[in-house]
C-alpha cells in the first residue's frame, strides 16, 4: 500500500525515524536502509512510502522517498499550511534535494580543554618513562589501544550509516578510560561521530579525568 506522510522524527545517530500520515496515523517506523538511495531524511520532510505490517511490531515504511522532490511538510489533519509566493528576484530551488550540493564542512575543532589534557597526558608519559614506572612495552600497548579505539569509532560510524549492528557506547567509554581517549577525541572530530551528543561527551570527559588521575597516581607511587 503506497501512502504519503511527513517525517516527524529522525535519529541520524541510530539511523531510524517515524512517519505520520495526513490521515492521522502516527509512529510508522522506518530505517535508514528503507530510504531511497541518495535521499537524506529530515524532520518535516514530506514523503511517499509503501506501508507494510510487521507481525508484533506494527506498521513499517519501505521505499521512503520525497513526495514532490522537495522538503515541504505535509499538513496534519485539521491544519493548513499557507504557501508563500516566492519573491520576484528569489533564486529557484533545485528540483531534487538529493542533488543539492552538501554544505561545506568546517575543519575539525579539537578544543582547548582537550589540548590541555593531551599535554598533561604526554607530560605524565614522559615522567613515567623517566622514573621507570612505564616500560616501553606499556607505551607500545598504549599506542595499540589508541589505534583500536580509533577504528572502533570508524566501525561504529559505518554501522550507523548502513543500519547495521552498532558498538555499545559503554565499550567506547571503556576504551577511553583505559587510555584510548586521545584517539577517541580524534575520531569524534575527524569522523564527525559522537561529536554533538552531549550525554556521551559528558561521560567521555569523566573518563579522561579518571584516566589522567589514575596515571598520575600510578607514576607517583613509583610502580
Amino acid at each position: 500500500m503506497t501512502r504519503t506522510g511527513q517525517i516527524i522524527r529522525w535519529d541520524a545517530e541510530r539511523g531510524f525515524g517515524f512517519i505520520a500520515t495526513a490521515q492521522g496515523q502516527r509512529n510508522i517506523f522506518f530505517h535508514a536502509r528503507d530510504v531511497a538511495a541518495g535521499v537524506q531524511p529530515a524532520e518535516g520532510m514530506a514523503v511517499r512510502f509503501k506501508q507494510i505490517e510487521v507481525g508484533g511490531k506494527g506498521p513499517r515504511a519501505m521505499a521512503v522517498q520525497p513526495l514532490h522532490d522537495t522538503a515541504q511538510a505535509v499538513p496534519q489533519r485539521g491544519h493548513t499550511v499557507p504557501r508563500q509566493a516566492p519573491a520576484a528576484n528569489a533564486p529557484r530551488r533545485p528540483g531534487n534535494p538529493a542533488r543539492r550540493s552538501a554544505p561545506e564542512r568546517s575543519p575539525p575543532q579539537v578544543g582547548a580543554p582537550y589540548l590541555v589534557a593531551l599535554l598533561l597526558w604526554l607530560a605524565l608519559l614522559a615522567w613515567g618513562t623517566w622514573r621507570g614506572a612505564l616500560p616501553l612495552m606499556a607505551l607500545a600497548g598504549l599506542l595499540a589501544l589508541n589505534i583500536v579505539t580509533f577504528f572502533s569509532y570508524a566501525f561504529d560510524k559505518g554501522a550507523a550509516e548502513r543500519g547495521q549492528w552498532r558498538t555499545r557506547e559503554s565499550t567506547l567509554h571503556l576504551l577511553a578510560l583505559m587510555g584510548g581517549w586521545p584517539a577517541a577525541r580524534l575520531a569524534q572530530q575527524a569522523l564527525r561521530h559522537k561529536s554533538s551528543k552531549r550525554e556521551f561527551l559528558a561521560v567521555y570527559a569523566v573518563t579522561v579525568a579518571l584516566n589522567l588521575g589514575a596515571l598520575g597516581w600510578w607514576i607517583s607511587q613509583g610502580h
